[in-house]
């Protein structure tokens, strides 16, 4: 039941999937006439995602938290005692019904403070298996939703709910005839795309300049390269190369036959609900915790998706494996056509308001 001037506090931060489900849930919240507030790290990714929201943000200290011994950890130990101070004197000044958690350093802080005043925390986990900033989390946490089935394995089942994953409802409305005023692309031809993700991946960027040729032989190519990244010299009828898209994404998913992609819960979650087979490149363990590879052979089991590891990335078996799921698509279409679970960012905000 809704009270007047009812507040909340989302949380999380250190990359775009730390941030980007609290992005969906802002207007749903404002929908209800809930006004959020947002506390996140001074630096972060989160602090411009955030302020171009329009909400009112919040900086706290934070540091980064370390499974491996390191002299950093003793000096980040300091960092996350202010933190906890800093959000605990935020809380107390804007007395949230609860904070919403969505995982990265900065949250841990936030939800150590809730908890100190006995403000609900309620947290997501993505991944199969949690990071360890949600780890530590999720011992204070009131409630967590899970994305991965699989995961209820890892957290207390006694405080755990199986959701699915979180809709981005436009992305289901593409259209192939804007995809083709976008690109100038031929809807009878085969099309695939490369996602590197927000910032772009350099391996995968690498592979599909050096080896464009071979490529647009049978393919149309669409490029997501990330900022910074764009070929200026690479020129084809049949190759098209974005730093970032937006508002054309949903069609440019519409268009494409396979997209190469890497294999954050987020991202591939959408194409499975978009049914659009995929090739997955996981980051390596040499740049992450292993949740990207724990993902991409999770959807490789379902019959969703191939997956190539980084350390085993060549053009010959990247195109070999775009070539099969290409001429294997309706297999995978028919293995993505049994998922049914998934929800919205207003089914959500819904649930949360309840709890």
């Amino acid at each position: 039941m809704k009270e007047k001037n009812d507040v909340v506090v989302l949380t999380g931060g250190g990359t775009v999937g730390h941030v980007m489900l609290n992005k969906l849930l802002i207007p749903e919240l404002l929908n209800e006439d809930i006004k959020p507030y947002y506390i996140g790290s001074k630096t972060g990714i989160e602090k411009e995602i955030i302020e171009s929201s329009g909400i009112e943000y919040h900086s706290i200290s934070s540091g980064k938290l370390r499974r491996y011994i390191s002299f950093e950890n003793f000096k980040d130990i300091f960092k996350v005692t202010k933190g906890i101070f800093d959000a605990r004197r935020t809380l107390r000044k804007l007395k949230p019904r609860f904070v919403f958690s969505k995982g990265g350093f900065v949250s841990v802080p936030v939800v150590l403070a809730a908890k100190s005043l006995n403000i609900p925390v309620y947290i997501h986990e993505s991944d199969i298996s949690p990071g360890l900033a949600n780890k530590i989390a999720g011992k204070f946490a009131t409630k967590i939703f899970v994305t991965f089935e699989k995961t209820l394995n890892y957290v207390d089942k006694n405080k755990a709910e199986y959701i699915g994953p979180v809709i981005r409802e436009e992305l289901l409305h593409g259209s192939e005839t804007i995809a083709q005023d976008i690109t100038g692309f031929d809807s009878s031809k085969k099309t695939i795309m490369f996602v590197g993700g927000s910032l772009g991946a350099k391996s995968i960027n690498d592979i599909v300049h050096e080896n464009i040729d071979e490529l647009t032989k049978d393919f149309q190519v669409i490029h997501i390269t990330g900022a910074g990244n764009i070929k200026d010299d690479l020129q084809s009828e049949n190759y098209r190369q974005y730093e970032f898209v937006q508002h054309e994404l949903p069609h440019l998913f519409k268009m494409s036959d396979v997209v190469i992609s890497r294999s954050g819960s987020n991202a591939i979650y959408e194409l499975l609900l978009l049914k659009k087979p995929m090739l997955l490149i996981p980051l390596p363990l040499s740049q992450s915790r292993g949740d990207q590879i724990e993902n991409a052979h999770y959807f490789k089991s379902k019959g969703y998706a191939e997956v190539i590891e980084e350390e085993e990335l060549t053009p010959k078996k990247m195109i070999d494996f775009i070539k099969k799921i290409a001429n294997n698509k309706t297999e995978y279409i028919k293995q993505m056509e049994q998922f049914k679970s998934g929800t919205t960012a207003k089914r959500l905000t819904e649930k949360l308001l309840e709890e």
